[in-house]
């Protein structure tokens, strides 16, 4: 019996699958530990993947 299966995702091209990154600010906190801040990607919003594109479709003459 055949199965709907949800539309493939692509890997996204501007971060390549790590969404997520953690950048230190270069100040201390007062236990030693630097202060990081979590950036996500900004084309995929911190998901990781794409939606594929959708067909061209040919319109007018």
């Amino acid at each position: 019996m055949p199965r709907n299966t949800p539309a493939l995702r692509r890997v996204c091209s501007d971060c390549d699958g790590f969404p997520v990154v953690a950048i230190t600010t270069g100040t201390r906190n007062p236990d030693g530990t630097r202060t990081t801040l979590a950036i996500n990607c900004r084309a995929c919003h911190g998901t990781g993947t794409t939606t594929p594109a959708a067909a061209l479709a040919r319109a007018g003459r």
